[in-house]
């Protein structure tokens, strides 16, 4: 479907642009800040279903195990969860912008 858009494209005369978007590492980036803001501007959350989804984000920590020797513990500043419902929707909800970005560009996006 794709490629046939972008020939009919070059067949009007139009330019086609080919963007890939690498997400694999994509929830680790997910600054919380921003996310918060996001939930509560764009999907109107406020009170306590935004201060559970604060709570679910902040004071997370990361600390290795390795031959019973631990690592010091690191904290973690960004991103959502991975493998559960919360972090899923969270991840979607960060990326939801990307619409609104692209609908105000006037550009053809296909999933």
């Amino acid at each position: 479907m794709l490629y046939n858009d972008m020939l009919l494209a070059a067949d009007y005369g139009q330019l086609t642009a080919f963007c890939l978007l690498d997400l694999t590492s994509a929830s680790d980036t997910v600054d919380h800040d921003l996310l918060l803001l996001r939930l509560e501007r764009q999907f109107g959350l406020q009170g306590v279903a935004l201060q559970r989804f604060c709570s679910y984000l902040s004071g997370r920590s990361l600390r290795v195990l390795y031959s019973n020797q631990s690592s010091p513990a690191v904290y973690i500043v960004c991103s959502v969860p991975q493998g559960s419902v919360p972090g899923t929707c969270l991840f979607i909800f960060n990326m939801a912008y990307l619409v609104g970005e692209v609908k105000q560009h006037q550009v053809s996006m296909h999933a």
